[in-house]
């Protein structure tokens, strides 16, 4: 399950098991009221594939790789812990769950993904301001800002509501360290564009992106 209260905030994502599936939507309905779109995967018996261990291996590591990428609010309350299984199980597994990224990088849902890193033809930008500098780069599905790229810790008043929250949602999630000179990043991370990157590491309302320029070596 997957929604998004406000254009600039992280998505909300829920992932779980269900059978009858039906039912469990009917139940989330009742209860969540953040999601607007549901994706899932279903077994079609034919070879008796997905057994419960199977189901509960792929949603541990669907859990654990958002937990990881950092790029949604999750609203699993109870972290799964993977079951016992084969290594021939695993690797079945494992192929299987690359074909469920792949569907959701295609449905636009990259909550799954860490920032790759910059590869050497890449055209790595700068920001400055008020002593502090971050550093990121453009890639297909938005704009990753750097690790040790630094930013305020006291917004502007000029700062969009979606921004302030979306600031301290990375905070919480340990994206943002907070240090005595400001906020620094600890993790490559991607933005959904250059402008709301640059809001949030200016700590305020912002047009545009990072300048075109490489990094310098002061970085």
């Amino acid at each position: 399950m997957t929604g998004q209260l406000e254009p600039d905030s992280l998505p909300t994502i829920y992932i779980g098991e269900g059978d009858p599936v039906a039912d469990r939507l009917i139940s989330h309905y009742k209860a969540k009221d953040f999601w607007s779109a549901v994706i899932f995967f279903i077994d079609n018996g034919k070879d008796d594939h997905l057994n419960k261990a199977h189901v509960q291996y792929l949603e541990a590591r669907l859990v654990a790789l958002a937990k990881e990428a950092k790029r949604c609010d999750l609203d699993n309350a109870n972290v799964p812990q993977l079951p016992a299984l084969s290594e021939m199980e695993k690797a079945e597994m494992d192929e299987f769950l690359e074909q469920m990224l792949m569907i959701c990088g295609v449905l636009g849902i990259n909550v799954f993904q860490k920032a790759a890193g910059v590869v050497p033809s890449t055209r790595v930008l700068y920001l400055k301001a008020k002593g502090l500098m971050a550093t990121g780069y453009e890639v297909d599905d938005g704009f990753v800002v750097q690790a040790g790229s630094q930013s305020p810790d006291e917004p502007a008043p000029t700062i969009p509501a979606s921004v302030q929250k979306l600031r301290q949602s990375l905070l919480l999630q340990g994206v943002f360290v907070d240090e005595k000179d400001g906020y620094r990043v600890i993790q490559d991370y991607t933005f959904s564009s250059p402008s709301l990157a640059a809001a949030v590491m200016l700590a305020r309302s912002a047009n545009g992106g990072l300048n075109g320029r490489r990094a310098r070596a002061e970085r």
